[in-house]
């Protein structure tokens, strides 16, 4: 690849994830009035929080049809899931509730490999819109 389409390709990723970013802060993704937690920059203030937030990015990106950003933003949520399991210690999830961190965590890759797979082209929107609500169901009950 050419270093001037390196680039063009990264300042289209900066500004596509800027985009949902603005979009997030701006209150346009139509699931804050259902949260009743506080919220810091468009981020709820709970456990599952961040995870939400970058489910709402990745998913609000695929309605959007910049899937190459919603992949990128399923794969972040992945591996910031991981990584905090695994260095979570004692307060990890899948420390302090084994079973409904295998359920959030089945959820989760579900939403993230469908998002995976369509890098390139839409996935199918009633498996991801049902993906998606599953996925936020089980954050809800990890908060």
């Amino acid at each position: 690849m050419h270093r001037s389409s390196t680039r063009s390709f990264r300042a289209l990723l900066f500004k596509g994830l800027y985009l949902s970013l603005v979009a997030l802060l701006a209150g346009n993704l139509g699931c804050a009035q259902d949260r009743k937690s506080p919220q810091t920059a468009g981020v709820d203030n709970s456990k599952m929080g961040p995870y939400r937030a970058l489910a709402q990015l990745a998913f609000a990106s695929s309605q959007k049809g910049e899937n190459g950003t919603a992949a990128t933003l399923a794969k972040i949520l992945e591996r910031t899931w991981d990584k905090s399991e695994d260095y979570g210690g004692d307060t990890a999830l899948s420390k302090t509730n084994h079973t409904l961190f295998e359920e959030v965590d089945k959820a989760m890759d579900q939403f993230v490999n469908l998002l995976l797979e369509h890098q390139t082209s839409a996935p199918d929107p009633a498996k991801l819109k049902a993906a998606y609500a599953a996925y936020l169901e089980n954050l809800k009950r990890a908060d």
